[in-house]
């Protein structure tokens, strides 16, 4: 039985039980406060909170977990990062009041007091750039320490800024990057441990890797194959199979990333190309 930790609520929640469901994996709580649930032949969601799951998976209390990257930095126990799930990214940044005259790390000071909720990564990221700095623990609201005159600036997640702009303030540096992370201890504790998780990785990746990707099928002529292999490169060159009585045409099959459709599908059709079909994939494997 592989124990994977899911948070149990926040902005990770919801992201991580989709994941799984396109897995085949329904990691659905029967009901809000329940704190574990099977999710397919040989797996256990264990839900916890997100800053929790790093503790729980170092300490032997789950197989695997999911959790934002910011997490599993702040939590410093050794744990293996085994697959960016590319949901929920973010920035931990540096930020200053608007109408603070610093523009530059170096303008903050001797000492300057830093509100956070990651005191470690704050700790440091200072201590690399050779600054001292009184770090003030928070538990929620950061934006409004400078405001509230218990910190100088502070070390908060940002997505978009947004947020910090709307509560006056201006980001001055980024600490890290973050996303979701599939998160397993360095070393498990027996082969078939192992071999379990890395089935999960491997089914999970299949999944991430899918959704950026497309099926294109499409008839095109015979005398245009030349052409057509420099649009439909695919994963290994694009199939190219017999139609039945399709006479000059034959159906070429490729796998096309998303954000390239538009133009795919437009010079299919500059090559005459017929009958194009664009289809989601489930997984894939190369």
């Amino acid at each position: 039985m592989v124990r994977l930790a899911l948070p149990n609520k926040g902005r990770l929640a919801e992201p991580a039980r989709t994941l799984l469901e396109d897995a085949g994996l329904d990691a659905r709580a029967p009901s809000d406060r329940a704190l574990r649930a099977y999710c397919g032949e040989g797996y256990l969601a264990v839900f916890a909170r997100a800053q929790d799951i790093p503790e729980l998976v170092a300490d032997g209390a789950a197989d695997a977990g999911i959790t934002g990257w910011d997490l599993v930095s702040e939590s410093t126990r050794p744990l293996a990062d085994r697959l960016d799930l590319k949901f929920g990214r973010c920035r931990l940044v540096l930020a200053v009041p608007d109408e603070s005259s610093v523009r530059a790390l170096h303008e903050l000071g001797a000492r300057p007091r830093v509100a956070t909720t990651f005191p470690r990564l704050t700790a440091a990221f200072f201590r690399m750039h050779g600054s001292d700095v009184e770090v003030v623990p928070i538990s929620g609201a950061v934006e409004s320490a400078p405001h509230l005159g218990i910190a100088d600036a502070i070390v908060d997640l940002t997505s978009t800024g947004a947020t910090m702009r709307a509560n006056g303030l201006r980001e001055l540096v980024t600490l890290q990057q973050s996303s979701a992370r599939l998160i397993t201890r360095v070393e498990e504790k027996s082969a078939d441990a192992a071999t379990a998780v890395t089935a999960l990785v491997s089914t999970l990746e299949s999944v991430v890797r899918a959704r950026d990707q497309r099926y294109v099928m499409a008839n095109m002529p015979r005398n245009a194959l030349d052409r057509v292999r420099t649009v439909l490169p695919g994963l290994n060159g694009a199939t190219v199979t017999e139609i039945l009585n399709g006479g000059h045409f034959v159906a070429v099959h490729a796998v096309v990333p998303a954000d390239q459709l538009s133009f795919t599908v437009a010079a299919l059709k500059s090559l005459g190309g017929e009958g194009i079909l664009v289809t989601r994939i489930e997984r894939l494997v190369p």
